[in-house]
């Protein structure tokens, strides 16, 4: 597996990086919370190694901003903290596991591996997804209806992966601000109904009538169930 270990501290960050080779894994480095974000974005890693108390914005926060973008990536978290709060709250951020420091180098080697092991038996969410005609590939961001290729943003691949994962349920418009435009819930804006506008002149056969990103009056949005038509 390649690995992304963050963690600011450069000795402890270079006797893992030690150890993680010398048990057979590709490792990639970050110091801080910006860091760790933009190379999440920018590489392809099999598992996060993550530091709580990071420059920048903490673990927690990253966990918060990459969840959205990347549902399966697998988060293992290191912490200093050892309370139930502290390991509640890296689960809810999306953390799949934690290990608290200190902690011996077997330990750590057998939670990478356990998790591993789990996230290679759980089936892969689908990138490319059809809905109503529309063949939608998140990995390349793009929407394909016969000829016409459209270019999606980056918002709106995670909108549709959320609504997708969710599809047995209406998304409500706080749910969407928090998990995939990480801001407050209770914040007023009309970013998502902008965004959806712009999404269905995209995606939707008729984005006076939607089948794809359906809205559901008093709630928010759906994915909308496929229907010839």
């Amino acid at each position: 597996m390649n690995l992304l270990l963050v963690e600011d501290e450069a000795v402890l960050r270079q006797g893992l990086v030690d150890l993680l080779h010398t048990a057979g894994y590709g490792v990639d480095t970050a110091g801080s919370g910006p860091e760790a974000v933009r190379k999440i974005g920018e590489g392809t890693y099999d598992l996060i190694l993550l530091d709580v108390m990071l420059p920048g914005f903490d673990g927690i926060e990253v966990c918060r901003r990459i969840r959205p973008a990347h549902p399966t990536l697998p988060i293992l978290m290191l912490t200093a903290k050892g309370s139930e709060d502290d390991k509640v709250r890296g689960l809810k951020a999306g953390a799949d596991d934690y290990v608290t420091k200190p902690f011996g180098a077997r330990e750590l080697l057998a939670r990478v591996e356990a998790l591993g092991r789990r996230v290679r038996a759980t089936p892969v969410e689908p990138e490319v997804l059809k809905n109503d005609g529309c063949t939608l590939d998140l990995g390349r961001l793009q929407a394909v209806r016969g000829r016409q290729i459209a270019t999606l943003t980056v918002r709106e691949g995670a909108l549709l992966r959320w609504l997708h994962r969710h599809r047995t349920r209406a998304v409500s418009r706080a749910e969407l601000l928090e998990q995939v435009w990480n801001l407050r819930p209770d914040m007023e804006t009309r970013t998502i109904d902008m965004t959806v506008a712009n999404l269905r002149s995209k995606i939707e056969r008729d984005p006076a009538d939607p089948r794809i990103v359906v809205c559901v009056k008093g709630v928010g949005y759906a994915w909308g169930q496929d229907a010839a038509r």
